[in-house]
């Protein structure tokens, strides 16, 4: 039992080591690990020395810092919708954040939670109850984000409900919901397919988010702009933005198979 605790931390450091890079982060050294996830000094160094010796990161001899290989940007890539295999999507996420100076973040489910697949600060970053501040990979009760709660509506309603009940059965004291009002909010959502409403992460932003439609998904994901409430934004507007962007995604480019390419002739 001991064994396959170790063998799912050793998992878990690796994700977060990945998680780690990102468009505020695009290198790493062996402490920027160690202050993010506070880890031990010594094994996080064997572990990016081992993430070098499978191809997944690179090591900058001089600066002693990391980046991620392309073999890290493709891993999994090739079983993901057109629209994330192409960066699509990723390109989006800087798009928005550029044109907008707000953060903007992709989310997806896992079990009950919400997850940040990927996110880009705005200028500034938001704020957190954690000086490390909100970044990929964090995860949240999907009843305690709007954005979750958009992500559950797309779950079939009885399994949606069975889902509530049991988040607000092992709610910590003071964080239980009403059901009827939940359900209902999550239905609200369903029928939009769009949502305004709390971040939630250790959070007091707001967010305004959309599904991304792909009927290839078998779980959906969600494309979001974040910002502090007391900044002047109108969330029609940034809803319409998004609406927008996403529909980019929905569009499907002309299959590799028909594109001409021009190569060279072999003799």
């Amino acid at each position: 039992m001991q064994t396959s605790s170790n063998k799912a931390k050793i998992a878990k450091r690796v994700i977060e080591v990945l998680d780690f890079f990102d468009h505020d982060h695009p290198t790493a050294t062996v402490m920027d690990i160690v202050r993010r996830y506070d880890r031990p000094q010594s094994s996080t160094s064997e572990l990016l020395s081992s993430l070098v010796d499978l191809g997944l990161l690179y090591k900058d001899m001089s600066t002693r810092s990391y980046t991620l290989t392309p073999r890290a940007a493709m891993l999994g890539s090739l079983t993901q919708p057109e629209f994330v295999r192409d960066g699509r999507l990723s390109g989006l996420v800087d798009k928005l954040s550029a044109q907008t100076h707000l953060s903007v973040g992709v989310f997806g489910m896992v079990g009950l939670e919400t997850q940040i697949f990927t996110w880009h600060n705005g200028e500034p970053p938001l704020k957190a109850t954690t000086a490390k501040g909100i970044y990929g990979g964090m995860q949240e009760r999907m009843s305690d984000s709007a954005v979750g709660q958009l992500l559950l509506s797309t779950v079939d309603k009885q399994r949606r409900e069975g889902m509530l009940r049991r988040m607000n059965a092992e709610a910590q004291e003071g964080r239980q919901f009403s059901f009827p009002e939940m359900a209902e909010r999550v239905e609200r959502a369903g029928d939009r397919g769009e949502i305004v409403g709390q971040m939630g992460f250790g959070s007091i932003a707001d967010v305004c988010a959309v599904l991304i439609p792909d009927v290839t998904l078998e779980r959906p994901m969600a494309l979001a702009i974040v910002y502090e409430p007391k900044e002047e934004n109108d969330p029609e507007a940034l809803l319409a933005m998004l609406r927008e962007a996403v529909a980019v995604c929905a569009d499907q480019p002309e299959p590799a198979e028909n594109v001409l390419y021009p190569f060279p002739t072999a003799a």
